[in-house]
């Protein structure tokens, strides 16, 4: 008989995959879950974790680049334990988050997204800016993005995209959350998670690195159980706090 994993079995095992290392740069984190989709057609963006595509710049550079979600807005019941014995619960959408971890030609490091309200700065460093906090799924169009300074991407080096599930439930499978590249001047790239790992709350979709000032896009499609562990994998080295928002 199997036995359904809870989510101690899930961060158990996890931590136990996690005894080969990423392999990501010279990061010494472990490596997550990576999920290869059985038709890797359902995607038109690099299909494959560890492909990736190579961008020239135009000869006026790099115009400004749009890194968008959307997901499909689900309801799941809430409430405490008692609250349920009486029906007394209620339903409210998930809320899927869009991030990135960058890292700057200077150097310096950090993260952008709505948690701790690390909204960034589009005309200054580090020359990027999340949207605002969209916690249903309803809005029309892109949910969330991050709207990247096409005319500074020489002072960046490299920006690690990920999306994360903050309330509602893991469900992957229902909200089914697309990425949308848009590099003016080139077909709209998307990542379409088309598998997914239902017990990991994080997925560290792509990156995009500065190559001699090119642009290089990369599927990982890599799952996770939190921020911290992306973080050791990918060896951006910051410090991670527990919190709410």
């Amino acid at each position: 008989m199997t036995e359904k994993r809870n989510s101690l079995d899930s961060l158990t095992e996890a931590n136990r995959n996690r005894s080969k290392f990423s392999g990501h740069g010279k990061a010494l984190g472990a490596a997550g879950k990576k999920e290869i989709s059985a038709n890797p057609n359902n995607s038109s963006f690099l299909a494959l974790p560890g492909q990736s595509i190579a961008l020239s710049p135009g000869t006026n550079g790099f115009e400004d680049i749009r890194i968008g979600v959307e997901w499909d807005n689900v309801k799941v019941k809430t409430g405490n334990f008692f609250n349920r014995l009486l029906k007394k619960t209620t339903h409210q959408g998930v809320d899927l988050d869009l991030g990135c971890l960058y890292e700057l030609e200077d150097g310096s490091r950090g993260a952008i997204q709505a948690f701790g309200d690390k909204f960034g700065n589009f005309k200054e460093p580090p020359y990027m800016a999340l949207s605002g906090d969209e916690r249903t799924g309803e809005a029309p169009g892109l949910d969330e993005y991050i709207l990247v300074n096409g005319q500074n991407w020489k002072n960046i080096k490299k920006i690690l995209v990920y999306i994360y599930i903050y309330d509602g439930g893991l469900n992957w499978e229902k909200i089914k959350p697309q990425i949308v590249i848009d590099v003016p001047g080139e077909n709209d790239l998307y990542v379409t998670l088309s598998t997914y790992e239902e017990t990991l709350s994080l997925c560290a979709v792509g990156s995009l690195e500065n190559v001699r000032g090119g642009l290089k896009l990369t599927n990982h499609t890599e799952y996770f159980p939190g921020h911290a562990e992306m973080d050791r994998a990918f060896g951006f080295g910051l410090d991670w706090k527990d919190g709410k928002k």
